[in-house]
């Protein structure tokens, strides 16, 4: 399959996943618990995992892989989804969309980074290396992201940047290596609707006890929240995310393209910009936001030339081995 086409998903996936970083704020300022938009979201997605699953009449093979592994299930999805979803809603309840979103970013950098953790598949195991070149690329695209945060960053305390801004990056570095951690565990057994389906499962004690949580300390939760959370579980939950999976499991034998296809993220604070624009009445970005904007698009058309090479350097060495 064309690299462009892993490149596109990743793209699509980000214009969904820009959903939860405007509706989480926008809860956050309706009077919202974090604590609800982080369970709200993973039960909403459970039905509905099981109805496309079921459907397809996969789910009996879901439990055979869950039961083989129930460490690594609960170990992995814990991290990719939990500590993913619960630090970037807890962000949310302090720090605006953009910032949260734009420090989102540092996930293309992360997944990069975290490539000496995994090995190549085939009869001799070697650790993967740290991918350079999509790393300098990548780190274009970052450039742009901290342009775009610059503008904004001024109007806030020290304390609001810290919280804001630590707990998503703990979500960037958890979202990649729960990702691809768990790409190891199902070794291609299961499609991408099934592997976010055991996920959930796996998870799904924790949301019901932070669910708790939220009840105790908050109340029930409103209707407008309820209603929010369940557009987030549809566009988010269900939609990017397995769109997101999809493409990093189509590239996920090829360290240089599985960073480029993460890189696609980086169109999310764009998306974001937009929807806070229309729904939140936030002004659109000027002046140096704006070279953040084409730093973030050229890195992506880079990535995506620098993809390319990589195939054609491959069907080369193939046909000369041939």
């Amino acid at each position: 399959m064309l690299p462009i086409k892993e490149l596109a998903l990743g793209i699509i996936s980000s214009m969904f996943f820009a959903v939860t970083f405007i509706l989480n704020r926008s809860m956050e300022l309706a009077g919202g618990s974090w604590m609800w938009s982080s369970s709200l979201r993973f039960l909403f997605m459970l039905p509905f995992l099981f109805l496309i699953v079921g459907l397809r009449k996969n789910i009996n093979q879901v439990w055979i892989e869950m039961r083989k592994k129930p460490y690594e299930w609960l170990t992995w999805s814990f991290v990719g989804f939990v500590l993913f979803y619960g630090p970037l809603t807890y962000a949310a309840a302090y720090g605006p969309g953009w910032l949260v979103a734009g420090t989102w970013q540092f996930t293309i950098v992360a997944g990069i980074l975290l490539a000496p953790l995994f090995f190549t598949s085939g009869p001799v195991r070697r650790r993967h290396t740290i991918q350079k070149r999509a790393l300098a690329i990548s780190s274009i695209i970052l450039i742009g992201v901290l342009f775009i945060q610059q503008e904004n960053a001024s109007g806030l305390s020290l304390s609001e940047m810290i919280i804001g801004v630590l707990p998503v990056i703990i979500a960037a570095f958890a979202y990649p290596l729960g990702n691809r951690k768990m790409m190891e565990v199902c070794g291609g057994k299961l499609d991408t609707f099934q592997r976010v389906l055991g996920m959930t499962i796996a998870t799904t004690p924790f949301w019901l006890l932070l669910g708790s949580f939220a009840f105790f300390k908050a109340g029930v939760p409103s209707a407008g929240q309820v209603t929010q959370s369940f557009i987030v579980a549809i566009c988010s939950g269900v939609i990017a995310t397995s769109l997101f999976f999809l493409a990093t499991n189509m590239a996920r034998h090829h360290p240089g393209k599985l960073a480029a296809v993460e890189a696609t993220q980086s169109t999310q604070i764009l998306f974001v910009i937009m929807g806070e624009a229309a729904i939140l009445s936030v002004p659109l970005p000027s002046g140096f936001a704006l070279i953040g904007i084409f730093l973030i698009i050229a890195g992506m058309i880079i990535h995506t030339v620098n993809v390319k090479k990589m195939n054609a350097a491959v069907v080369k060495s193939v046909k000369s081995a041939s």
